[in-house]
């Protein structure tokens, strides 16, 4: 029986080791874990070592090698939802569940742990019940959800209210006001042309909004030009950055005007495959985008001879995330949709000649594919109206922490982190992070900055501070954060955030020594200059901006001398004493302070 269905299983994805991870999804979703017999059959029906589906288990945080709960609440640890309540929340549902962080209650019911941000911190807390997003989490939540547990009720029969998520827009802008109409802006590209159109998005000045602010026509351009037999086309909807949600909305709103843009790129760069790679945390959004998907093929704006024109042939196929921050970068989200485990690649080659399956690859962000679908319709003119000389046009802002109303706000390029914070009801703000743990602390000295590629470029997230925020408590919440998603390829990262986070905590818990704030930028400068990929090299950002900017804070944590242990030596010793019978003035080590 359990053969059986591990092969209908594997049959379903045409026994292809490149969808191992959906493949390995599907089994868990069928038996609750990978066992050891389901990876031994597994790997003998791919033809695959089982070391390799091991070791793509153990890189995803969503793939389980041993039982968890019927019912698995993964709590979102994001310093956000820190701070709105995530303590209360876990500690209600262990004490009205029975249950302790990491361990599986004994009727196999219900299990609960932590998770990286989930993508609704603007709805905080929140928490994943079985890959589904449950928001804005208080006690009375928590009791309904309890009673639902143990009940047996299944999700699907939860009230709809307690699934129910918002998707807040506080201010709209060229991108927002509308969504397009199915097939308007490929109309347009048809009616154009092809040169027509790249020089429209040329002249837009669009750049990649996932963060680094490539040109985007240079890229397709490029692609475009590279003779092979296949191109393909991705959109990056991995949104791991604490503190973003902009894409969540984007994908749920304005999914139509996505794919748009994914085709569109497909026409211009010749490519007949698409994929949108869904991070794990957004699983509820894949059926209403597959939906989306079917219509389009239904309406002749996917699949085979687009519109009518022969030759123009592209589909779209949703692949999921498996929990790994490191995949939205773009060469680990390659070797993911490859089944692999997310080890960012040795680059040069780019994925622009040697992407996917080694083939010409554009992979760009949901937010990218939206406004080059916008712009084709609505002409560069519309879209470079706003924004500044170096950075054209607007930029999509996820908001939230301390202020009266977070959601996603839609800014010219230029605007000043001033004239957001009156926007969004912030008041005593200290300080803001702009672009999630991996970009910059700004303090309230330094408001008048803009958000531009030339002063502060971001991927979309701004987290508000206020002054009742402890910047150290905020900087080792990241430092556990990029410590947990080091990928491992690299000894700087997986070592050098490791040794940050104890040295951090030592220092936090009071143990620390003016030596050990010197260590903590000797690491933060060997990790920023000495890791493989982007994350290892902006992993130790917030450790650095907190040491500039509030040094006070954590002279105010270390002792006097040189050098203090991390742990208490006399508490250490107890066990001994205890074991020993010890009771004497020589089995107590006294430390003295000079």
């Amino acid at each position: 029986m359990m053969e059986t269905k591990i092969s209908a299983i594997i049959d379903e994805h045409a026994a292809d080791p490149v969808r191992l991870i959906d493949i390995l999804q599907d089994l868990q979703n069928h038996f609750g874990f990978l066992s050891t017999d389901t990876v031994e059959q597994t790997a003998h029906l791919l033809n695959i070592p089982r070391s390799q589906i091991h070791s793509v288990i153990e890189f995803y945080s969503f793939l389980y090698s041993e039982p968890v709960g019927a019912y698995r609440i993964l709590l979102s640890d994001c310093i956000v939802d820190t701070l709105q309540g995530f303590q209360t929340i876990m500690d209600a549902f262990c004490q009205r569940l029975d249950i302790q962080p990491g361990i599986i209650r004994s009727d196999g019911k219900v299990s609960i742990a932590t998770t990286s941000c989930t993508g609704f911190c603007d709805q905080g807390p929140a928490a994943l019940i079985n890959g589904i997003a449950v928001v804005a989490l208080d006690i009375d939540r928590v009791e309904r959800i309890v009673n639902l547990i143990e009940q047996d009720v299944p999700i699907n029969g939860w009230p709809s209210d307690l699934l129910h998520s918002e998707d807040t827009i506080q201010q709209h802008g060229f991108l927002l006001k509308q969504d397009i109409e199915a097939g308007s802006a490929i109309e347009a590209l048809l009616d154009r042309g092809i040169e027509h159109t790249l020089n429209e998005l040329e002249q837009s000045g669009l750049r990649g909004c996932g963060g680094a602010g490539f040109p985007t026509v240079n890229k397709w351009r490029y692609c475009r030009q590279v003779e092979a037999d296949a191109h393909y086309v991705i959109c990056n909807a991995d949104e791991g950055e604490p503190g973003t949600f902009k894409d969540r909305v984007l994908l749920n709103k304005y999914a139509d005007q996505v794919m748009e843009g994914m085709t569109l790129c497909a026409r211009l760069i010749g490519a007949s495959q698409g994929f949108i790679y869904l991070r794990g945390e957004y699983l509820f959004l894949r059926q209403k985008l597959q939906q989306t998907i079917d219509q389009r093929i239904q309406n002749n704006w996917l699949g085979q001879a687009i519109a009518g024109v022969e030759g123009f042939d592209f589909d779209i196929e949703i692949r999921m995330g498996a929990g790994a921050y490191i995949c939205g970068e773009e060469s680990a989200l390659l070797e993911s949709l490859e089944g692999k485990r997310g080890i960012p690649r040795i680059r040069p080659p780019f994925p622009v000649t040697h992407g996917y399956l080694d083939k010409p690859t554009v992979i760009k962000n949901v937010e990218t594919f939206a406004a080059a679908a916008k712009i084709t319709l609505a002409g560069a003119s519309s879209y470079n109206q706003v924004g500044t000389e170096d950075s054209l046009g607007s930029r999509l802002l996820s908001i939230s922490g301390d202020c009266a109303r977070p959601g996603v706000y839609e800014y010219p390029f230029g605007t000043t982190i001033k004239q957001i914070l009156i926007d969004c009801g912030a008041s005593h703000t200290c300080f803001v992070q702009v672009g999630g743990p991996s970009g910059a602390l700004v303090p309230n000295t330094d408001f008048h900055r803009q958000i531009s590629f030339e002063d502060l470029p971001t991927g979309g997230s701004f987290m508000i501070f206020d002054d009742s925020r402890d910047p150290l408590a905020i900087a080792t919440n990241f430092a556990h954060f990029f410590a947990h998603e080091s990928c491992g390829f690299c000894t700087p990262c997986r070592v050098g955030t490791t040794l940050v986070k104890n040295t951090l905590d030592k220092v936090v818990n009071g143990m620390g020594s003016e030596n050990d704030l010197a260590e903590l930028k000797k690491l933060s400068h060997l990790v920023q200059h000495y890791s493989h990929c982007g994350l290892g090299q902006t992993a130790t950002n917030p450790v650095m901006d907190s040491l500039t900017h509030f040094p006070e804070h954590y002279q105010a944590k270390v002792k006097g001398q040189a050098f203090t242990p991390a742990i208490d030596l006399e508490q250490a010793l107890q066990q001994a004493r205890v074991l020993t019978d010890r009771t004497d003035a020589d089995a107590h080590l006294e430390q003295f302070n000079e």
